[in-house]
C-alpha cells in the first residue's frame, strides 16, 4: 500500500463527554510483521499529508517498519480548530494514537518543529506508565520544544501583550499560508506547564536532531540548547548550513530517512 491510497481511521481523544475526533493513517509493510513503528508528529498548523511525512512513510514501509501519522485536533482532517488546542491536548491526541495503533512495538518518534516538543513529552508520559523502554529513538527535525516559553514570550511586543490580555490571542503573518498564525493565551499558559527544557533532558534512547542554519522560525541556537540539556544518551546534532525550517528538499529528506534507518537497526 502506498501513501496515496492509505485509508484514514478516526479515533476519539480527550474527555468522554466531548471527545475530539482524530484522523489517523496507520500502514504496515507487506514483507514481514513489523517489530518497530515509526510515529510521525507534525508541527503547529501542519497536517499529516506533508512531504516529509509521506516520503518517510514510503521509506519506512520499504524497510519493514510500520508507520503511523495523524492530525492533531484542530489540524488537517481531525475535528476542531487549531486555536482551541494546547500542548496538553495535542499530547493527549498523540498518546491516544500510540495506544490504539502501535501495540507493544518499539517506537521511533519523528517530531517536526512543535512535534519535537510533543515527542519529548511522550517520552515523559511513557516513562510514567513504565513503557519508557519501548523507545528505540527520537528524530527531531527543526525542533521547537518549549517554543511558547523560549521563543514567543520573550519576543512579545507591547501590542501583542495587550491583545493577549484583551482578546485572548495575538496574530502574526505566516510564510506558509495567507492566513496569519494565531497564538492564544491558553496555548501560552499551557506551554509553561509542559516545559521540557527547564532542566536536563533524559530520553533513555538515541536522539538525532536535524537543524537548518537558515531557519527563520526556530533559530539553530535553540537546537544547540537542546543538545546541551540531553544527558546520558547517544545524541547527534546535524546542522545543515543552507537548510530552512521545512527541511523538505531531496537532500534533507534523505538525511531524515537515513536517521530513521539508523535508529531501526538497533531497535
Amino acid at each position: 500500500m502506498t501513501a496515496a491510497d492509505s485509508p484514514v481511521t478516526f479515533i476519539p481523544s480527550g474527555p468522554d463527554a466531548a471527545p475530539r475526533r482524530i484522523a489517523v493513517i496507520a500502514t504496515e509493510p507487506k514483507s514481514r510483521k513489523a517489530k518497530t513503528a515509526v510515529v510521525w508528529l507534525g508541527g503547529y498548523r501542519s497536517d499529516m499529508t506533508g512531504t516529509k511525512a509521506t516520503v518517510l512513510e514510503a521509506h519506512a514501509l520499504e524497510h519493514g517498519l510500520a508507520f503511523v501519522r495523524f492530525d492533531y485536533s484542530g489540524h488537517g482532517r481531525s475535528s476542531g480548530h487549531y486555536t482551541e488546542g494546547t500542548i496538553s491536548a495535542w499530547l493527549e491526541d498523540a498518546m491516544a494514537v500510540i495506544k490504539a495503533f502501535t501495540g507493544k512495538r518499539r517506537l521511533i518518534l519523528v517530531g517536526s518543529s512543535m512535534g519535537a516538543w510533543i515527542a519529548l513529552r511522550i517520552v515523559e508520559e511513557l516513562r510514567k506508565i513504565k513503557q519508557g523502554k519501548r523507545l528505540a529513538g527520537l528524530v527531531l527535525i527543526a525542533p521547537a520544544p518549549d517554543f511558547t516559553v523560549e521563543l514567543i514570550e520573550p519576543a512579545l511586543t507591547d501590542k501583542e501583550r495587550v491583545a493577549l490580555a484583551d482578546k485572548g490571542y495575538f496574530e502574526e503573518p505566516s510564510d506558509y499560508s495567507p492566513d496569519p498564525y494565531r497564538y492564544t493565551r491558553a496555548l501560552i499558559e499551557d506551554g509553561r506547564n509542559n516545559r521540557v527544557m527547564a532542566g536536563l533532558i533524559e530520553t533513555g534512547c538515541p536522539v538525532h536532531i536535524l537543524q537548518g542554519m537558515k531557519d527563520a522560525d526556530v533559530p539553530y541556537r535553540h537546537a544547540l540548547k537542546i543538545m546541551e540539556k540531553i544527558i546520558g544518551d547517544d545524541a547527534i546534532l546535524t546542522l545543515i548550513r543552507d537548510g530552512d525550517h521545512r527541511l523538505s528538499r531531496p537532500e534533507d529528506l534523505e538525511r531524515i530517512c537515513s536517521a530513521v534507518s539508523a535508529m531501526s537497526q538497533n531497535a
